[in-house]
């Protein structure tokens, strides 16, 4: 590794430790040969409010029928313990739709995604103090492979997930991000339909083409990472995960001309 790879792993370390703390409560010593850390564009912190709602998209499918019809289904037993379904929130056209698992316990008293200690800690994340420039309020979306909460967290089974996924691709068919990061285990073997783990899957983009049902309807690159909350079970997860969205910044600024542009400066 290099330093100012080190240095790069080194400031996320210390920005998850900020967070974990309770906050960024403190500006940390710049480390030597570091370059200062950039601020985040107006706009570009952590969530603090949901969007405003979505517009029907053409073609008669909107992100509002596919929440009404999340909140009648049915489809899987997961409904009989649910508080709120938990769709997804973010903007209608983003440049990352982050995929996780499935709602946790703050999810599914609020009906809103990525919530809890993990969601904040996502936020933070995606972010980065302004090097990676993501929020679901400016430019992502974020939303779970299935859309009622597990019993205990449990991860979801087989027939829960099949039940959800249509939700899910409806979703991508509408938003179509420019990449979708798939948080987690559950997420990045449903969509990349393997058998492989999460610890091999990460790292390397992958092409999301579809599902079997929906198999050549897309073509979005996909790159599956460590969910949030491994993170805090395991801190030597944050490292390669650091690893993970500079690669996701350097895609998204190859994709994107504006996002390219504010990414020229923000040093990582």
């Amino acid at each position: 590794m290099t330093v100012e790879n080190k240095d790069s792993a080194a400031r996320f370390l210390d920005l998850t430790a900020d967070y974990l703390a309770g906050g960024y409560r403190r500006n940390r010593e710049d480390r030597a040969g570091s370059p200062p850390p950039a601020e985040p564009a107006p706009g570009e912190g952590t969530n603090t409010a949901p969007p405003s709602p979505i517009a029907p998209a053409a073609g008669g499918d909107s992100l509002e029928s596919v929440a009404a019809d999340v909140a009648r289904c049915e489809r899987c037993g997961l409904c009989g313990g649910r508080t709120n379904t938990v769709p997804g929130e973010g903007v209608p056209r983003p440049l990352v739709m982050v995929i996780g698992e499935g709602p946790g316990a703050d999810e599914d008293a609020t009906g809103r995604p990525f919530v809890g200690r993990a969601g904040q800690l996502l936020d933070r994340m995606l972010d980065s103090r302004g090097r990676i420039g993501l929020s679901r309020n400016v430019n992502c979306y974020i939303a779970n492979v299935v859309k009622c909460r597990p019993p205990g967290n449990r991860n979801p089974q087989p027939d829960e997930i099949a039940a959800c996924v249509p939700f899910l691709i409806r979703q991508i068919k509408l938003l179509h991000p420019r990449i979708i990061l798939a948080a987690g285990n559950t997420a990045a073997k449903t969509l990349l339909e393997s058998t492989e783990g999460i610890t091999r899957l990460r790292g390397r983009f992958a092409e999301f083409t579809g599902t079997s049902l929906t198999r050549g309807e897309f073509s979005i690159p996909l790159l599956p990472t460590f969910h949030p909350s491994a993170l805090l079970r395991d801190e030597s997860l944050k490292a390669p995960v650091w690893e993970d969205l500079k690669q996701l910044r350097a895609k998204l600024a190859a994709l994107d001309e504006d996002y390219a542009a504010l990414a020229a400066g923000r040093p990582l």
